[in-house]
This record gives C-alpha cells, sequence and structure tokens, in this order.
C-alpha cells in the first residue's frame, strides 16, 4: 500500500512513523509512507499555504491552489483522497479494515481554520473525524488512523490472531489480560486462566467483554446481531 500525507509540519510525523510497528513495516516494504510538506506546491516566494477567510472572522484559511496541484500531481487511478477535520464521519476500526484494502491513500492534514470548501467540494473523496475535539491541525489525527489501518495489512501484525480478540472486533471492548506472576501483591490471576481449558478461557474472556461493554460503552451492546 502506498500512502501520501499532505501536510504544513512533516516533522511531526518522522519518528512516529519510523518507529515499532509501522517502522517494520515500511522496511519490509508492506508500507509505502511519504510525508509531503505542501508548502512545496506554493508557488510565492514566502511558500504561502493559507489567506484571510472571505466574510470576514477569525484565523486563516488553507488555500486552493498548493493543495489542489499537490493532490493532483500524487493522486493515481482509483486512490482515496482522505480530508482529516473534526466534522467528518467519525472513524471507527471497521473504517479502518475498509481503508486497508485500497491500493493507495492520500491524506491531507487541515490548519488554522480548515482549508477552502472548494477543495473538499472537488478533491476529496471522503472526511474522517477522530473524536469530538479540535487539534491544533490534522497531522497527528492522519497518524492515528494510518496506525490504525495498518493493523489490518496482512503481515504488519506479528501476530494475526490478536486482530480478532482486539477491542471493537464485533462491537465489543476487549476482555481483561493477566501475566506473571500469578499473585502479586495479593491480587490473583482468575483461576479459569491457570487451568488451560481453552473452551472454559473463551467463554470467560466473551462475558467479560459483554459485561465490561455493557458497563463503559452500552451504546457498543445495541450493535449487536
Amino acid at each position: 500500500m502506498r500512502i501520501d500525507v499532505l501536510t504544513l509540519f512533516p516533522a511531526m510525523l518522522d519518528g512516529f512513523l519510523s518507529e515499532s510497528m509501522l517502522g517494520r513495516a515500511r522496511e519490509a516494504k508492506l508500507l509505502e509512507i511519504n510525508i509531503r510538506n505542501t508548502r512545496d506546491w506554493s508557488v510565492d516566494k514566502h511558500k504561502t499555504t493559507d489567506d484571510r477567510p472571505f466574510g470576514g472572522g477569525a484565523g486563516m484559511v488553507m488555500k486552493c491552489e498548493p493543495i489542489f496541484t499537490a493532490i493532483e500531481e500524487l493522486q493515481s487511478p482509483g486512490c482515496r483522497r482522505i480530508y482529516l477535520t473534526p466534522d467528518g464521519v467519525p472513524f471507527t476500526s471497521a473504517k479502518a479494515e475498509a481503508l486497508s484494502k485500497q491500493q493507495h491513500l492520500i491524506f491531507l492534514s487541515g490548519h488554522y481554520e480548515g482549508i477552502d470548501q472548494r477543495i473538499r467540494d472537488t478533491v476529496i473523496d471522503e472526511e474522517i473525524s477522530i473524536g469530538d475535539y479540535v487539534l491544533t491541525n490534522g497531522t497527528l489525527a492522519a497518524a492515528v488512523v494510518i496506525d490504525a489501518l495498518a493493523r489490518f495489512i496482512p503481515g504488519v501484525l506479528g501476530e494475526e490472531k490478536s486482530l480478532t480478540s482486539e477491542s471493537f472486533t464485533r462491537n465489543l471492548l476487549d476482555f481483561p489480560n493477566y501475566t506473571r506472576p500469578a499473585v502479586y501483591r495479593g491480587m490473583s490471576v482468575p483461576e479459569v486462566l491457570l487451568q488451560g481449558n481453552h473452551g472454559e478461557i473463551e467463554k470467560w474472556r466473551h462475558a467479560q467483554q459483554l459485561e465490561r461493554t455493557t458497563k463503559f460503552r452500552p451504546d457498543l451492546i445495541k450493535k449487536q446481531p
């Protein structure tokens, strides 16, 4: 998969995309991630990418010219062009899995008061929000989406079966996990996990998922088949 990220702050991504799972995936050529500075497509000597909004108001708005030119130069047939914005569609595990099946993604990171609406109307295929809050820019949001979708690309995770049990699989939160020692400061690991009966362990884990989801995310319980 190829991913291009358009941002005014490429240094915010350099370390993040070079470490851990993503760094290994890039080294193994499972992921090609290109960090692009939006200013490289600005044509004036000051590398301007923003201007005052028509109609007045606080802040600045990112201009059409650099972004149109950048996306049109980077895009490939069938690629998905995605804008990270607080007023986009909420990001989910299902969306991450769907994006992981694409061959080429372009992520546009907004800044200031956002981007010119003509960009959104013309060269953006979908808009994604990672939560009901506002960041200084969309670069961190792009990093979150990339990290989440990469987990669904075959070979990226060391143990593929973890995808079937982690939080939000089948709209359930994850079950509690324990490791050695079996007793620590008087706190014991549940006995069922120590007996080696995998059928009983699976039943216990599923019951824990239902209990935790009912308590912390009852909205997900309503989505159960």
